[in-house]
């Protein structure tokens, strides 16, 4: 086995909707990123890349890459899967925790899960999302931006 961490922040700025674990979430903010600013997948991503030794999504999709600009964070997650299969892992699970004052997400964890999980070709079951508040505490408890880490474990082939 091997585990990997990953971890993501984008700021908040005039919106109309989030997009968390490739889902929109209606609300007054977005979140600021040259891609979806989708820190649950931008996490994942990162925590499978750091199991798999490589690298995390700055080199491999750096948001000075116009082709990048504006992209759904569910298309970096695929290729993400695509680098791992090459490399003969498989993902056994992911845990993300996603941090922010507002939106609420558990109306939407079941569907982040079902997106990340079609993505990724995993059980359903090998996905936990949780999130959490920061007690107004620091730029999340200002409700300045959100943040998500994610670890996952690969399998090595046998």
């Amino acid at each position: 086995m091997r585990a990997g961490i990953g971890y993501d922040t984008h700021r908040f700025v005039d919106g109309n909707k989030v997009i968390l674990g490739g889902v929109e979430i209606p609300y007054v903010k977005k979140l600021e990123g040259h891609s979806d600013a989708d820190v649950v997948i931008h996490a994942i991503a990162d925590a499978i890349l750091g199991a798999s030794g490589l690298g995390d999504i700055g080199i491999h999709f750096p948001p000075s890459d116009p082709r990048y600009k504006g992209i759904s964070s569910l298309v970096i997650l695929e290729k993400v899967k695509n680098m791992i299969l090459k490399e003969n892992l498989s993902i056994e699970y992911i845990d993300v925790m996603v941090m922010l004052e507002e939106p609420k997400i558990s109306p939407y964890i079941e569907e982040m899960k079902k997106k990340i999980s079609e993505t990724l070709n995993v059980n359903f079951s090998r996905i936990s999302i949780k999130a959490t508040t920061n007690e107004g505490m620091g730029f999340i408890g200002r409700k300045e931006g959100a943040s998500a880490m994610a670890i996952c474990l690969l399998k090595e082939p046998t």
